[in-house]
């Protein structure tokens, strides 16, 4: 089944049944209509009423939209039973229509313009082309148009037409890049027609003129738009297009024909409001060389106000950066010549902040100047290519020199006694920009780079991912989603799977699971897998990983080596010890590299705080990426030695903030300094057990039992312990195996598994058996004696005790566990003074075993013989925490 709505309202039933299904009530339209623009989403029943009726529902309205939401029902059903069964749900507190987004017209069309949108960003014309006119010849007239609006139609009949305008804009862009300008002349003036206030169709349509020789067309075109512009509202058309006319008036030669650079055709010249763009060429800039044995002319020099600088578009998708925005207007505001740098991580949005500054403090400028340094794709610009770029930006025409003297002089003329905003994207290195500063001391320069260069010195801001609430309305507002899905956890996943990086959540929002009506959770569950999740990222959006690895640029082979082996540190913030474990190095080189990293942004410097005095961390992108190159790039018997190293430094750690270890680590509880580590230290036993590194999976799962006993994590502690257990097998280790099988039935009894644990007890006893291990058998044997008395089986219960009592001179625990379980039997049986008996041993057993959470057990039984009761009549504490509902007093 098809709904159409980008024209009249149009219901097509599945291929092979009858063709058309559009109901002919105009009501039911309505109901049908209100729910396809809110598609996957609950639409309130007041919002329905308001739309059918506005401000003057009757007193029966709710009854009768419920009829019209059950002739609906019914034409879906008959239409297509499978899908109509199920489409159309009641959702408190309204209605919900389910369909898949290839179903509905207007999703696919947001598809199809979202993508060519970003391909016009990468300067994938033809493609960008192609998809804009996929998406344009969607439209079949004005949104359903043959069906009354109310509010909501009417907010996203004007919100769908602005959208089809700039769909339209950036295909006769892209097709103006590609020299289909006589093609593109009939429809352009076909546009201007039909919106004839809209200044950069007009320039457009001047453009595509001027190349086909009709420049006094192209003029007459600015004429008719300057009166009316004057009649109707006594403005004069914007600069940007007064610029494009003055150039037309003169016969810019290089407005003439596009340039085919970089495997993209590209316009020559910057016909501003047509929105072509202008740069220098991809080695220096300098423009094309004159012809063979002739002169070369002299280049066109603008004067006064006739500057045709222009920004770039600012970013639409650009949000938040409040605090930033706000120094950097503070710092450019301040009279007199600066260097601002803006520095940050990869992706992190340099350019966008700095596009949004610009713009935003254009009343402070007499001439805003935004230039590449990587223009094209190319490699970065020498400073000849800077210095003829600003020019070139300026508004500077025709050849230019190529001596970088020449050039400096020519741009401190031209920017001498104005205020001039220089913007410089993407910097590497000092000498690069050093002519520029130079040559114009009393400007303002703006300059964006990973890390600042040696030689420079300004005012610097670091940019760093935004924040989670930023984050979040930044990949909703790309993916075209409503603003109340950025509180959804679904929506939080994305965010953290995506390091909060905007280059990220960009190109998750394109994914069709990002941009759908459906909840994000599909997509958060694509994103959650570590293995997978780039390759996700780079499928929603091509060149995704490319952009990434621009991270690497310029980085020395150590640093890069060093950053690949950290691709093996889990998630989250890790210590100096690990870094040098990884780095097979000591603890002051492994400082050096990972200072050497923060420097490259490859690297982030954590805050010092209780639990954590120092530590560092890789972006969670940057560290997937560096996981990837450590496979490719280095054997396995490296990655498996590093990895062998990292969990024995997490297995000492672990040892010592044990019981036998100190009070506090690092300023904190041992307890929490635990619970802080656990994801990681979770992470590191799952690698080591996937690069079959049995003795230390096991290791590392046997120093973290105890932790994980005392915390209660039951899911944490199953999970690591199967795969200890797994790698104790493989390592033919019968006594661990008996301790691992015995712990997991403990588990098992404590989450009232019984059968499992019972037969977990059973599997312990028989490998402590083969083994020998007396304490283990005996601590299985506690075990089945506390399954027992469980079911109510006393005196088997009772059978089982003494041999291990046997053992409880050589170890504390299981006396402990033995006299709990008699302890437990004397109540039942009615023996009280046995029973206290027996928990005082327990008592003792626990002091000596230092383990607060056993001794305060043991003191709670015994309380309640000196208060008369428990505190929880018809209740009995059988383990520290565990209670179950006594059967006999």
């Amino acid at each position: 089944m098809r709904f159409r709505i980008l024209g009249p309202l149009e219901v097509r039933a599945p291929q092979g049944t009858a063709g058309d299904l559009t109901p002919r009530a105009a009501k039911i339209r309505v109901v049908l209509a209100t729910l396809l623009v809110r598609a996957n989403e609950i639409v309130s029943v007041d919002s329905l009423i308001d739309e059918l009726w506005g401000e003057n529902p009757p007193r029966t309205a709710t009854t009768t939209l419920q009829v019209y939401v059950s002739q609906l029902r019914k034409l879906l059903h008959e239409a297509d039973a499978e899908f109509g069964r199920d489409a159309l749900v009641t959702r408190p507190p309204g209605y919900e229509l389910r369909i898949d987004p290839a179903q509905l017209d207007l999703t696919v069309f947001e598809e199809l313009h979202g993508r060519s949108r970003e391909l016009m960003e990468q300067q994938n014309h033809r493609t960008a082309s192609d998809l804009q006119r996929q998406a344009l010849g969607l439209w079949r007239g004005p949104l359903l148009s043959d069906t009354p609006h109310g509010p909501l139609l009417d907010a996203t009949a004007v919100r769908l037409a602005e959208v089809r305008t700039a769909a339209l804009e950036q295909c006769i862009r892209a097709e103006l890049h590609l020299g289909r300008h006589r093609e593109l002349i009939g429809e352009l003036q076909s546009v201007v027609a039909e919106l004839p206030l809209r200044e950069e169709f007009h320039a457009h349509l001047m453009v595509a003129l001027y190349r086909s020789g009709r420049q006094a067309d192209a003029l007459q075109v600015f004429g008719r738009l300057r009166r009316g512009l004057v009649d109707e509202l006594a403005i004069e058309p914007g600069r940007s297009l007064q610029a494009l006319h003055q150039r037309i008036l003169v016969g810019d030669p290089a407005l003439l024909t596009p340039a085919v650079r970089a495997g993209h055709t590209m316009a020559s010249g910057p016909a501003a409001g047509a929105g072509l763009t202008t740069g220098p060429g991809p080695a220096q800039g300098a423009g094309p060389a004159p012809a063979p044995g002739s002169a070369a002319p002299r280049p066109h020099v603008p004067s006064g106000n006739s500057a045709m600088a222009q920004l770039p578009s600012s970013d639409e998708l650009f949000t938040g950066r409040e605090e930033e925005l706000a120094s950097l207007r503070d710092v450019l505001g301040a009279p007199g010549g600066r260097l601002v740098i803006v520095t940050g991580a990869a992706g992190v949005g340099k350019t966008a902040l700095t596009l949004a500054v610009a713009h935003r403090t254009r009343d402070l400028f007499d001439v805003p100047v935004f230039v590449r340094l990587r223009p094209d794709g190319h490699g970065p610009l020498n400073a000849v290519g800077v210095l003829a770029g600003v020019l070139r930006q300026y508004g500077v025409r025709g050849a230019l020199p190529e001596r970088i003297d020449e050039l400096r002089q020519m741009l401190a003329e031209l920017t001498d006694g104005r205020r001039v905003l220089l913007v410089l994207d993407d910097v590497v290195d000092a000498e690069q920009v050093r002519p520029v500063l130079s040559a114009v001391p009393d400007c303002t320069v703006l300059v964006t780079c990973r890390q600042v260069p040696d030689g420079l010195a300004g005012r610097v801001v670091c940019l760093d991912v935004p924040g989670v609430r930023e984050a979040r309305r930044l990949f909703v507002t790309a993916a075209g989603q409503p603003a109340d899905a950025a509180e959804s956890a679904e929506c939080a996943g994305v965010v953290e799977a995506c390091g909060r990086l905007p280059l990220a959540l960009r190109a998750a929002a394109e994914a069709p699971a990002g941009r759908s009506r459906l909840p994000l959770g599909g997509l958060a569950a694509r994103l959650r897998d570590e293995r997978t999740r780039l390759a996700e990222l780079e499928a929603a959006s091509p060149g995704f990983r490319a952009r990434l690895c621009d991270a690497l640029d310029g980085v020395g082979g150590a640093e890069l080596r060093a950053f690949r082996l950290f691709g093996l540190l889990p998630a989250g913030p890790f210590a100096p010890d690990a870094a040098a474990a990884v780095l097979d190095t000591d603890m002051a080189t492994a400082r050096a590299t990972t200072d050497a990293l923060v420097r490259a942004r490859l690297l982030c410097a954590e805050l010092p705080s209780a639990g954590r005095p120092e530590s560092h961390h890789v972006p969670e992108l940057l560290r997937l990426l560096a996981r990837e190159r450590l496979d490719a790039e280095e054997g396995p018997e490296v990655v498996r030695a590093a990895l062998a190293r990292l969990c024995a430094v997490f297995a000492k750690a672990v040892e010592e903030a044990g019981p036998s270890g100190p009070a506090a680590v690092d300023g904190v509880h041992p307890l929490e300094w635990f619970r802080l580590r656990l994801p990681a230290l979770i992470a590191v036993v799952r690698q080591a057990h996937a690069a079959r590194l049995w003795a230390e999976c096991l290791l590392l799962v046997d120093r973290m039992t105890g932790f994980l006993e005392v915390l209660g994590a039951w899911e944490e502690r199953d999970a690591c312990q199967n795969l200890a257990l797994e790698a104790a097998q493989q390592l033919g280790d019968l006594a661990a195996q008996a301790r691992l099988l015995r712990s997991l039935g403990d588990l098992a009894w404590q989450r009232r598994r019984l059968d499992t644990a019972g037969e977990l007890y059973e599997r312990a006893l028989m490998a402590a058996d083969v083994a020998g291990a007396e304490i283990e058998r005996c601590r299985a044997l506690t075990g089945l004696a506390g399954l027992r008395l469980d079911a109510g089986a006393t005196d088997a219960a009772a059978a089982l005790v003494p041999p291990a009592l046997d053992s409880a001179p050589q170890d504390a625990r299981t006396g402990f566990e033995a006299h709990r379980v008699l302890g437990l039997l004397a109540l039942e049986s009615g023996e009280r003074d046995a029973a206290q008996g027996h928990f005082a041993t327990c008592l003792t057993y626990a002091t000596s075993l230092a383990d607060a959470r056993l001794e305060s057990y043991a003191r709670r039984r015994l309380g309640e013989f000196s208060s008369g009761g428990t505190a929880h009549p018809g209740w009995s504490e059988v383990q520290p925490g565990v209670w179950r509902m006594r059967t006999a007093a």
